[in-house]
């Protein structure tokens, strides 16, 4: 799956509000490779809230991604800190890969020369892949593209307009007219719009979208954003959720196991029973203070009071990591700045994440949404240090 698009710059003295509402009313165009000869990217609800799946994707058609779902992260078409068959350890992974274009400007010279397409030159030759115009994890300024590049593509519509409803809705309602494959919701990356303004405007937009056609949304990536969009009609997000974890030396160790009583799911580790007793709540406060940026859904394993602990990052996880080395040989490689520390934290938060999605799938389909949305955002009020992963 791959994506493309850019916005003419505002006019002179347009001032950001302007210019979104400029934006609004000439909808950017995304795009995604499908079959040539006959095949059409469609998409399967099965009436589960957006329960399905968005196949014939891929030039063969074969492709298909599990809806609600998520996209393999990469950069510049390799997944961060791993190899190919380091990746294949991985379980659960999406079958489309996400691209950023600056990647892919980048190497233009070497893929004209080439001549056998992006995905097989980054050893993926069966992928799918998804290009955005930025890579969410590094913020840069608007550019251009063309479409030289992207040709034989399924085009997504960005759906625009800043924080203004109007024009988020104008253009909803006039991408919705266009022959697109898809639309994307652009706009909602970072924290500069309000929590309720964005929810609102995510809400107010899917509902003036067709039902048939699958939705997008960059910039959103912890479990309990992730829940809010998937209710307001949000099918596909990217996975720099994990990527982010990864680099701060963190593991994502929150539950997603949706029991009926979801507070049996919070258990004690590696015999913590009382997180206070020992300090280790003030100790993850203080790691907390020292990265902004960690959420309550991960641990910090650069904390020193790992260096002792012999479990795995999360008891009954079946990831390589967990399965074959502790807490305290990860603390180890983090504090001697083993590259290996981002390998093994890498595969055990993407397989994490990915069986995250599965469980919003498998909750959407015994009608447990609700309960895992309060486990969550239980999670995220309270903090996971004290989860398991149960099965």
């Amino acid at each position: 799956m791959a994506t493309a698009g850019g916005a003419r710059p505002p006019a002179p003295g347009d001032d950001g509000r302007r210019g979104a509402a400029r934006v609004a009313r000439v909808p950017r165009l995304l795009r995604v490779p499908v079959r040539r000869r006959g095949a059409r990217m469609r998409l399967k609800l099965l009436g589960a809230g957006r329960l399905g799946s968005l196949a014939g994707l891929g030039r063969g058609g074969a492709g298909a991604l599990a809806l609600p779902g998520c996209l393999l992260y990469t950069r510049a078409g390799a997944a961060p800190h791993l190899t190919h068959d380091t990746l294949r350890e991985v379980r659960g992974v999406p079958g489309v890969a996400h691209v950023a274009l600056p990647a892919l400007a980048e190497i233009h010279d070497v893929l004209e020369e080439y001549k056998e397409g992006a995905a097989k030159f980054m050893g993926m030759p069966d992928a799918v892949l998804y290009c955005s115009l930025h890579d969410p994890v590094t913020p840069c300024p608007s550019g251009y593209n063309t479409n030289k590049e992207l040709q034989g593509s399924v085009m997504f519509g960005a759906i625009e307009g800043g924080d203004i409803l109007e024009e988020r809705l104008r253009s909803a309602r006039e991408t919705a007219k266009r022959p697109v494959g898809g639309f994307l919701l652009d706009g909602f990356q970072g924290s500069a719009m309000a929590k309720e303004t964005k929810l609102k405007l995510i809400a107010s937009v899917t509902a003036e979208l067709p039902e048939d056609k699958p939705r997008i949304i960059h910039g959103v990536g912890k479990p309990d954003e992730v829940l809010e969009c998937i209710e307001r009609g949000v099918d596909i997000f990217e996975s720099f959720f994990p990527f982010q974890v990864t680099e701060r030396g963190c593991a994502l160790v929150f539950s997603y196991d949706c029991h009926p009583a979801p507070e049996a799911t919070v258990l004690p580790q590696n015999g913590i029973q009382d997180l206070e007793k020992n300090g280790a709540q003030e100790d993850q406060e203080e790691v907390s203070k020292a990265d902004p940026e960690m959420t309550p859904f991960e641990i910090s394993l650069k904390d020193k009071k790992y260096h002792d602990d012999f479990g795995p990052l999360l008891e009954g996880c079946s990831c390589y990591c967990c399965q074959r080395h502790t807490r305290a040989y990860v603390h180890h490689l983090l504090v001697t700045n083993e590259l290996l520390a981002g390998v093994l934290l890498m595969m055990h938060n993407f397989q994490h994440y990915f069986g995250f999605f599965s469980a919003v799938r498998d909750a959407l389909r015994d009608s447990k949404l609700d309960q895992l949305k309060e486990l969550i955002f239980r999670q995220a009020l309270q903090g996971p240090a004290s989860t398991a992963l149960r099965h």
